[in-house]
């Protein structure tokens, strides 16, 4: 599976439109030159001061031909995002007055343009912190109807393609939430399953990781936290094939399954893992990627009501490009 030429074909083929709110930016400006010229979008929008925008685009010796171009502070829109914006804050101490001047971020901005159907889907996070673009996305876009906790996936391409779908798999969480509770961890699993039907096209097989398999590591709350979230999954979705507590090798290897999980549900062929916190996600995704040689894909938001995706700083123009086109791949 090339997962990145898949995502592309399915952007392309969706005609949606995309905001990008670090729109002064030359990385910003390349990857929507290559987006609008490669007809991967409808339409891109860059936000920001035009002069600022074209100045750097003209330091890139790149045109805007086709491309949108809206500062938040003059645009026609302004008021009303401001009122949207208001209604929604308004039990949280906000006020019409702080709500417009809130409004003027470009982040927020690009959010809200998202919430109104004014753009499909959001990308940012050269500029904005990963804080930034969560904030924004879960004040204004909101997460999934009865779900609470946003987090995030990776799709690792691996040389052996014996595992996952032709070799990809989803990892999650691995770049949002610490230290999830059972019920966090629940809606990670389910957002997980998720991402793995959007991105890699088949239905999830789902393992909640542990360093535990089937009570193998007693009574320890680490282990209960993960049979915890194990059930809640299965409370929600009764039908989803997902199993735990699993030790990674039991859930990717179908002889070691037999052995220490007769009968499971995924049988040691998991294409989405789901780990019980942080430090082991984002560790696990790094060794399979380094020693393994694996690609990695994202870090993708996901668990919220539409599209939005958090960039590197260091992120190249490439790396926006193709973020750009997973995250358009994504809309509904």
């Amino acid at each position: 599976m090339d997962f990145v030429k898949e995502m592309l074909e399915k952007a392309k083929s969706l005609k949606k439109k995309l905001v990008l709110p670090e729109g002064a930016e030359g990385r910003t400006i390349k990857a929507a030159r290559l987006l609008v010229d490669g007809g991967i979008a409808a339409s891109v929008t860059l936000l920001g001061s035009e002069e600022e925008i074209q100045k750097a685009a003209s330091a890139e010796n790149l045109a805007l031909d086709g491309i949108k171009v809206i500062n938040p502070e003059s645009s026609a829109d302004l008021e009303k995002y401001a009122n949207e914006y208001f209604e929604l804050r308004k039990n949280k101490g906000m006020t019409a007055e702080q709500a417009k001047i809130d409004m003027v971020s470009t982040m927020r901005y690009g959010a809200m343009m998202v919430r109104l159907g004014d753009a499909d889907a959001v990308v940012a996070g050269c500029l904005y912190t990963t804080a930034d673009v969560l904030r924004a996305g879960l004040a204004i876009i909101g997460t999934v109807p009865g779900m609470k906790t946003a987090s995030s996936c990776f799709v690792m391409q691996c040389a052996d393609n014996s595992f996952g779908v032709d070799g990809c798999l989803i990892f999650s969480d691995c770049a949002v939430v610490p230290n999830p509770t059972a019920e966090q961890l629940a809606e990670i699993g389910l957002s997980a399953a998720q991402s793995c039907r959007e991105f890699l096209g088949t239905e999830p097989k789902v393992a909640m990781l542990s360093f535990s398999t089937k009570g193998s590591g007693g009574d320890h709350p680490d282990v209960k936290k993960v049979q915890e979230a194990l059930a809640l999954m299965k409370a929600k979705e009764p039908n989803l094939p997902v199993d735990g507590e699993l030790q990674a090798d039991t859930a990717l290897v179908p002889s070691i399954s037999e052995k220490k999980a007769p009968g499971s549900a995924i049988g040691g062929k998991a294409n989405t893992l789901v780990f019980p916190d942080l430090n082991s996600g984002n560790i696990g995704y790094k060794l399979v990627q380094r020693l393994g040689k694996a690609e990695a894909f994202g870090p993708f938001l996901q668990g919220f009501a539409k599209p939005i995706s958090d960039l590197s700083r260091g992120a190249s123009a490439e790396d926006i490009y193709i973020t750009s086109a997973v995250t358009l791949a994504r809309a509904k």
